[in-house]
């Protein structure tokens, strides 16, 4: 038989994966708000239409991110970054920006919002990929490496930060530290800039009254249950409610106006009061199942570039996912981050579906030949071994 290239189908497990937390949102969404639907717009259909109709642009959105050559991406990333910085700065400019529960994360085109915030995720992975691709050995270095990457990242997050959006902007910051571990940067160059950061992190937060009450009721929600640890209180009551098998889908009681974000933020506290532990379980388990497919991929990819683009788009979801169910756990303070795939909120799950499309597309585009020998040789001698951090450090 000739030997011809061909390119390899989708990943059938991520597919799957995302699939099932797709539908699983869906109707979750529907359940956690029906009721505050119809007390607002009298129509208790009415996210659940809307998510319908974000989910129908983001899936040709990630479609065409699945066809593409992503290495065409690498060349675009600077700027398709800097797009999104002045999306972010547009968001602070006054009859601009939509401001909404006190915080300015929005901008409006028509009946149409979108939050730039999230798309910040997708763009700064894609400049530190194509970043990572070039810098080589490079990136050992503080001054040529680890620092102008961490700058970039610093603008972007304080930004976001200006919004304000903690959550999204600690994200950032954590997608930009696992991309930097993964290409070998010292982890003392890591380390110092965790020494420096934290500080200013810290000085923030303590003179911003709202944000210090977010940390003050993490620590102890029950002292002012009523107020300030309201919302921690409020789901953990959920998810006690629903202990191991839950109470039922549909039936959760703290959903009819007790839980605040119930189809947002905190969606997977009703997903526990009505699914239970159980359900809670399933959905760590798909991504955790996402998180080692795309480990995979990232591991089997041709080039650098593809390599540290599924690492960055796989953190930037896994990430998130951990945030926020460790917020409605009361394992992390409380954020406005939404649970990826299943949280009602257009933006969110345009930039998710197309994170895992770009996933699928590294793998997609393995060069491959129809004879298993062929096929091994071309593997073995295309496929981006990442650097051993052992022998880095040396």
């Amino acid at each position: 038989m000739a030997e011809g290239r061909f390119r390899p189908a989708a990943d059938p497990v991520i597919v799957a994966t995302v699939a099932t937390l797709v539908a699983l949102g869906l109707i979750m969404i529907f359940s956690a708000s029906s009721a505050y639907a119809v007390a607002l717009h009298h129509d208790a259909l009415y996210f659940l239409k809307r998510q319908l109709a974000w989910l129908f642009f983001a899936a040709i959105l990630a479609y065409l991110a699945y066809r593409v050559d992503y290495r065409k991406l690498r060349r675009v990333a600077p700027l398709f970054l800097l797009a999104t910085l002045a999306a972010l700065a547009l968001v602070l400019v006054p009859h601009v920006g939509k401001v909404a529960g006190g915080a300015s994360r929005w901008i409006g085109l028509g009946p149409v919002e979108f939050e730039p915030s999230e798309f910040a995720k997708l763009a700064l992975v894609l400049y530190l990929a194509a970043a990572l691709a070039t810098k080589g050995q490079k990136i050992r270095s503080f001054t040529a490496g680890v620092f102008p990457l961490c700058f970039v990242t610093g603008v972007t997050a304080l930004l976001v930060v200006a919004q304000p959006d903690m959550g999204t902007a600690s994200l950032l910051a954590f997608i930009a530290a696992t991309m930097l571990f993964v290409a070998g940067a010292r982890i003392a160059h890591l380390a110092a800039l965790l020494a420096v950061i934290a500080p200013l992190g810290y000085l923030l937060v303590r003179h911003d009254p709202y944000k210090w009450a977010r940390i003050t009721a993490f620590i102890n929600p029950w002292k002012d249950p009523q107020d300030k640890g309201f919302h921690i209180v409020q789901s953990l009551l959920a998810l006690g409610s629903g202990g191991w098998h839950g109470v039922g889908l549909g039936f959760s009681r703290q959903k009819y106006f007790w839980l605040p974000e119930a189809h947002t933020d905190f969606i997977g506290s009703i997903i526990g009061e009505e699914l239970g532990y159980v359900g809670i379980a399933v959905i760590v388990a798909l991504f955790v199942t996402f998180a080692y497919r795309s480990v995979r991929i990232a591991l089997a990819a041709e080039d650098r570039f593809g390599f540290f683009l599924a690492v960055g788009a796989m953190a930037a979801i896994v990430i998130q996912a951990l945030v926020n169910l460790g917020v409605v756990s009361s394992s992390w303070p409380v954020t406005g981050v939404p649970l990826p795939f299943i949280s009602f909120g257009g933006s969110s799950l345009v930039t998710s579906l197309v994170a895992a499309a770009l996933i699928v597309n590294v793998g997609r585009a393995r060069k491959s030949a129809m004879l298993p020998q062929a096929r091994a040789r071309s593997l073995a001698a295309t496929t981006y071994v990442p650097p051993r951090r052992a022998s880095l450090s040396r």
